[in-house]
């Protein structure tokens, strides 16, 4: 499980956490308010990202650890889907859909390396 002691200490789950701070302020804006299945389901695999690192941590093995990093990572790829929906409804700006998309590509690339590392 590498040389973490705690889920905290991981940087992905760190991105992931300020992330999720991000995503409900912008879902809790009036475009979002009028679909609140959308904004719901966002929050949701937005959630679901730390909460799988986090999860997969305590499981105590490489072999679940990773087994949950990929969900982890399934998680984003949905997230980034959902954000393409928000900007075709004008509930984000590009420029807000370029910096969150940009984000939570970066914690997948960063889940995609750490599995890479815990299966060697």
């Amino acid at each position: 499980m590498g040389k973490f002691g705690s889920f905290e200490e991981i940087n992905s789950w760190q991105k992931a956490r300020v992330f999720n701070k991000k995503i409900y302020t912008i879902t809790d804006s009036d475009a979002f308010k009028r679909d609140f299945d959308l904004a719901r389901q966002i929050r949701r695999c937005s959630v679901s990202v730390s909460s799988n690192i986090a999860e997969g941590f305590e499981r105590n093995t490489d072999k679940e650890f990773i087994h949950f990093l990929y969900i982890a990572k399934g998680s984003a790829a949905e997230v980034r889907s959902q954000l393409y929906l928000a900007l075709d409804l004008n509930y984000i700006s590009q420029e807000t859909f370029n910096e969150l998309f940009s984000e939570i590509t970066e914690i997948s690339r960063l889940l995609g390396g750490f599995i890479k590392y815990l299966t060697k």
